[in-house]
């Protein structure tokens, strides 16, 4: 048994790669040509392969290390007659000379300037053929610099993206989606005075793939099993088994590392499901609007709501042994308050909430709907008072459409819909369907929606969409009692309207005192997106509303 180091092989004309992946961990059996770690530099990804067969003692790089041609990666216990890692520079060295030593005339032809039509072909790209395309990056009209990357291809085993060999405007795409392209394909036509690379441009393109293929031809002539290892494969396998690696390209993987985004947490929509740009944009966006949680997110709301308060940066939450004290019986929540509650606590912290208490005379609106329930009794629906409020709310969304919006970055999405969620009791927690096209229905059909609703709640056979979507929450207390609450907002929503139990109370006419009908209302709205005078008018409006409903066909 002898210790044997693994080292990086010529990967190249490249001076130090990012170590972004690593395949194999201390005590593990190794076979030569085994991948051990990925590595990625601008434009490519790679795995390094193992030089020789044995179980790793010592690992002697780290992710985000930089390592180049001959950093060790790792330690070895070989075993058996084992293939020192030289061996590798010994037969890579003639290739790579004989690519240093190719004439030298072209490549430093200065960049010559072409006018009309240039033609874009892949260039070199190694010892593969019938790549697939599996990203397009650029579309006609766009203008392309020199070396831009133009597609992303795959093989079984490599990934890399086609760089643009000269400058211009785009005028024409030869390939799309899911082609098969080689060496020398026409890829696309650029228009206008364009500034070509330095030729050739075939090897100018892709320097990578060109040394491995004059070192894989070097190799393939070698009696020796080091052939396929000696020459670094680019990253990624789609039906592989590679733990940790995303789906992705490395400009793609490089953009994700930029903004923070956690890349296989992202779920891809490009061939394949591989992860475009434009997915880690979504993702993001996502995740800055409240709409969506990273796994690091999700797993501090439990501690954050069970808590310790660390999350916010607060003094720990009291640890108590309740049993001290006398007899306790314990019980797990369930998943709908689970659930709950982390929205609730992450609502309640995110935004500036305000709310607005008022009460609006119902007396007249009462009796209306009394008088309604006995003229339709054989009808079966029953209309509540709840009803009557998500048709008054919906006028007043109309008159104040900030309250019917949503924020999305700097900006606030008007909503041309109103679809409005009543909170719902139900013996697993607080539900909250959604009424959908509110302004295109009567009182007697939403009576009956709601319903239909609050009973599929109760039978906990509410579907996702029948949750989702809403543009304006009521929460109503009905008949149980109290006066006024602060309900916490239902983000991405602006604003909620509690209600509690009607109360019979002496109002003030301007001459007597006369018995009418209240109904308090708690308005709660995000001051980011609304102002206190604005909140007020729509309190007011509202209370209008009630206490003559027939506002509501103004």
């Amino acid at each position: 048994m002898a210790l044997v180091e693994v080292q990086v092989p010529d990967i190249g004309d490249f001076d130090e790669v990012t170590v972004i992946e690593l395949m194999v961990k201390v005590g593990d059996t190794v076979k030569a040509e085994q991948s051990l770690i990925t590595v990625e530099s601008d434009k490519a990804s790679m795995e390094i392969p193992s030089s020789t067969a044995g179980v790793v003692k010592e690992m002697r790089v780290a992710l985000g290390e930089k390592v180049k041609q001959g950093s060790i990666v790792l330690v070895v216990e070989a075993a058996g007659a084992a293939v020192a890692a030289p061996a590798v520079a010994a037969f890579a060295a003639p290739a790579v000379a004989a690519v240093a030593a190719a004439p030298a005339a072209p490549v430093a032809v200065a960049a010559q300037v072409v006018s009309g039509p240039v033609q874009v072909h892949v260039p070199d790209i190694g010892d593969f053929k019938d790549v697939v395309v599996i990203e397009v990056m650029v579309k006609p009209g766009d203008a392309i610099k020199v070396e831009q990357s133009l597609i992303t291809v795959e093989s079984d085993k490599a990934a890399m993206e086609i760089p643009s060999s000269h400058a211009g405007v785009l005028k024409e795409l030869k390939i799309k989606l899911g082609d098969k392209v080689n060496i020398g394909d026409l890829l696309a036509i650029l228009e206008g005075t364009v500034a070509a690379a330095a030729a050739p441009v075939a090897a100018a393109a892709a320097p990578v793939a060109a040394v491995a293929a004059a070192v894989a031809s070097t190799l393939a002539a070698a009696p020796t099993p080091l052939a396929a290892a000696a020459v670094a494969a680019p990253a990624h396998a789609p039906g592989g088994n590679t733990v940790g690696l995303p789906h992705a390209s490395p400009s793609v993987r490089k953009f994700a590392r930029e903004l923070g985004v956690p890349l296989e947490e992202v779920k891809g929509s490009g061939l394949k499901g591989r992860i475009t740009e434009g997915d880690v944009h979504a993702f993001t966006k996502a995740v800055m609007s409240g709409a969506a949680q990273t796994k690091a997110q999700a797993a501090k709301a439990p501690a954050a709501s069970g808590g310790d308060g660390a999350a916010l940066g607060l003094i720990p939450w009291p640890n108590v042994d309740f049993a001290k004290f006398g007899p306790i019986e314990r019980k797990e929540m369930g998943r709908i308050k689970k659930i709950s509650g982390a929205n609730l606590l992450r609502n309640a912290i995110m935004i500036p909430a305000v709310t607005n208490h008022d009460d609006a005379d119902i007396t007249d609106l009462e009796a209306f709907r009394v008088s309604t329930n006995k003229e339709n009794e054989k009808s079966g629906v029953k209309v509540t008072m709840l009803a009557f409020l998500i048709k008054a709310c919906v006028a007043a969304l109309k008159k104040y459409p900030e309250f019917n919006s949503s924020l999305d970055g700097d900006a606030l999405v008007y909503k041309n819909y109103w679809h409005i969620g009543f909170a719902a009791d139900t013996p697993n927690g607080l539900m909250v369907p959604v009424i959908r096209d509110c302004d295109k229905k009567g009182v007697l059909q939403i009576s009956q929606e709601m319903g239909e609703l609050a009973k599929k709640a109760r039978e906990g056979k509410l579907s996702p969409a029948e949750m989702s979507g809403a543009t304006f929450t009521i929460s109503s207390l009905g008949g149980i009692g109290g006066k006024y609450f602060t309900p916490i907002i239902n983000a991405p929503e602006v604003a909620i309207l509690g209600v509690c139990k009607s109360t019979m109370e002496p109002v003030w006419d301007g001459k007597q005192f006369v018995p009418r009908l209240m109904l308090p209302l708690s308005l709660t709205w995000d001051h980011r997106v609304i102002d206190g005078a604005a909140a007020a008018r729509f309190n007011a409006f509202l209370g209008q509303i009630l206490s003559d409903f027939r506002r509501v066909l103004l």
